[in-house]
């Protein structure tokens, strides 16, 4: 099931740790686990990690401040987050420093199983994607400019680092500029039919793309909020306004 997928478990419970290992490693997964905050950084700097399951709780280095490390050099690798704060407010700091899912404990070994599995599926879908899909043109809205083929984006003539879903985001806003979206719409279209989480998450990688492509995130310019809608990003003629 697993055989190709390697993954970071960053985790200092030892019975759940045990337990993830394990469990995982029955499935075909190779498993890696680490119950140090700050080793289990260093190793993933070793590279060729197809997925980290991160604890928030660690000793020396916690895991919202790894989830902030990884993401700073790598938009890509799926971040799981496994944390016995249920708190909504937790859930979202953490989704908006880049984890993709999270599960809370106590929970079921068939629900942390479930989201894995789910991640992969959506992480190939988009590899399949962008292989079969055909060159798409470069987007030039305003200042911004979004290149599909290089997954590169420049905001006047500057580089801006976007993670896949930020990316993702940006482009499904920019490919209609003026269309309003539905969060459970960019929920389908950027994570996918399988995504078990919350509305919210759509709202927080919106507030860190805001804050990397907007003048003033306050008031926004590309992606605006539109009422009891959803969002969506600026028609062509606001752009040159």
């Amino acid at each position: 099931m697993g055989e190709a997928h390697r993954i970071l478990c960053i985790e200092d419970d030892l019975q759940i740790g045990t337990l993830v290992r394990d469990q995982l490693r029955d499935l075909g997964y190779r498993v890696e686990w680490l119950v140090d905050g700050a080793a289990g950084w260093a190793r993933f700097n070793t590279g060729g990690y197809d997925l980290v399951v991160l604890d928030l709780m660690l000793p020396s280095l916690d895991g919202l401040e790894i989830c902030r490390r990884i993401r700073r050099t790598d938009g890509y690798t799926p971040i799981l987050m496994l944390t016995a704060k249920a708190s909504l407010e937790d859930i979202v700091v953490g989704l908006e420093l880049g984890a993709d899912e999270y599960v809370t404990k106590p929970f079921r070994v068939a629900e942390l199983v479930a989201r894995i599995g789910a991640l992969f599926r959506r992480l190939e879908a988009d590899h399949r994607h962008g292989a079969a899909a055909p060159a798409e043109p470069m987007l030039r809205r305003g200042a911004l400019i979004i290149d599909s083929a290089k997954h590169r984006v420049t905001l006047h003539g500057k580089a801006v680092a976007l993670t896949a879903k930020e990316f993702s985001l940006l482009a499904t806003f920019a490919r209609e500029p003026g269309r309003s979206f539905s969060r459970g719409e960019l929920l389908e279209r950027v994570w996918g039919s399988e995504f078990q989480g919350f509305d919210h998450t759509v709202n927080t990688h919106i507030n860190r793309l805001r804050n990397k492509i907007e003048p003033d995130p306050g008031c926004p310019h590309y992606i605006r909020t539109v009422w009891g809608v959803g969002y969506r990003f600026a028609d062509l003629g606001e752009l040159e306004a």
